[in-house]
């Protein structure tokens, strides 16, 4: 048996599948009839390539991952056939409890083509691992990554993908703060409990140049921190932390593009940003050879300021139009997948890092 990161990557994707599944969450109500009875429905009149294109994809890598994991931990025999039977499992109840929901339409034509996709990912996963692609991993890990890391490899697997929907400020993640209040407001109306939120004396004012700045710069800089404390050659940091760079810098345009056109693909690249940019890159480098310890420490001090600093910024009003374009049109089936990624990586990445100290230390 072998520690992997593809374990906690399919929790955290079945988590994530749920959410997008089921959003928003709201008005349930039963119809009256089975819920099941959409297994017997007629075959749909209109469907278009795009929905059975994200069917699958968006289940191949849950059957992938579940594949993977089952051979590299040893937890099953099967490493196709279980994790298809999971994957479409969680599809037919996925559909099933659509039925409740008025925003969701339950269809046996997603759950078989989620089923298709989650066989194609696994099936393909273990081809790889047959033709050898997944013990060239595990050399590349060894060399490149030291122990207890898989924590690690899995949040700068997922930072990109959380990228993918818009952020306010530019690689600007877990801005949640109006959100929390809004909803907790919301859910607190008509008691006495209402009266125990903070109330601000003046509204929350948009960043300064030069504090966007810093947060771009932060948030390019905090995957690079977190790579410095589980990459274990040194040399190899700085490379490592220039590809994490364009990564994000691509995932940035791709969600531009995704949400205004491809035209404005790169219409984020204000002053600020390439400014902040350039000194995340800069910091980067000369980071890249301070020991594991110091990187960890300047990643909390980073994630401090820069959920401080984005928190006391409100959502821009182009924000708010393009949060409503993902959440109301054919983006919603986006939409768990990449704001909650979003939302909570920061945080995930605080988790981790006390840990890291927690258990390093505790070998001592």
């Amino acid at each position: 048996m072998h520690k992997s990161a593809a374990w906690p990557l399919a929790l955290v994707y079945i988590g994530l599948v749920v959410y997008a599944s089921l959003y928003p969450f709201a008005e349930w109500r039963d119809q009256g009839i089975a819920p099941w009875v959409f297994l017997a429905a007629p075959l749909p009149k209109y469907w278009t390539g795009f929905d059975v294109a994200i069917n699958m994809v968006g289940y191949a890598p849950l059957g992938g991952l579940l594949a993977l994991s089952a051979m590299r931990t040893g937890r099953s025999r099967y490493p196709v056939l279980i994790p298809i039977l999971a994957a479409s499992l969680l599809a037919l109840s996925m559909e099933t409890l659509q039925s409740y929901l008025p925003a969701r339409v339950p269809s046996r034509e997603d759950w078989l083509l989620d089923t298709f996709g989650a066989a194609t990912g696994a099936t393909v996963t273990v081809l790889l691992a047959k033709w050898g692609a997944i013990d060239r991993w595990s050399q590349v890990r060894a060399r490149w990554f030291g122990p207890d890391s898989r924590g690690g490899i899995a949040l700068l697997a997922l930072w990109p993908l959380a990228l993918l929907f818009p952020p306010a400020v530019p690689f600007g993640l877990g801005q949640i703060l109006e959100r929390v209040e809004e909803a907790v407001g919301v859910q607190l109306v008509d008691t006495p409990f209402l009266d125990w939120l903070p109330v601000r004396e003046t509204e929350l004012q948009p960043l300064v140049p030069g504090a966007e700045m810093v947060c771009v710069m932060l948030g390019l800089l905090i995957p690079c921190l977190l790579a410095f404390c589980i990459v274990r050659p040194r040399m190899r940091r700085a490379a490592f932390a220039l590809m994490t760079i364009a990564a994000g810098v691509a995932a940035t345009a791709l969600s531009a593009a995704l949400s205004w056109g491809p035209a404005h693909a790169w219409a984020w690249l204000s002053v600020p940003v390439q400014a902040g940019m350039g000194l995340a890159g800069i910091l980067a480098l000369v980071l890249a050879m301070v020991p594991w310890r110091a990187s960890a420490s300047l990643l909390l001090l980073s994630l401090g300021i820069y959920l401080s600093l984005l928190n006391q910024a409100p959502e821009s009003a182009y924000f708010a139009q393009t949060l409503h374009a993902w959440e109301q049109g054919r983006f919603i089936r986006f939409h768990g997948l990449a704001q909650w990624l979003g939302w909570l990586w920061p945080y995930a990445t605080l988790v981790y890092v006390l840990s890291l100290f927690w258990r390093r230390d505790a070998k001592i």
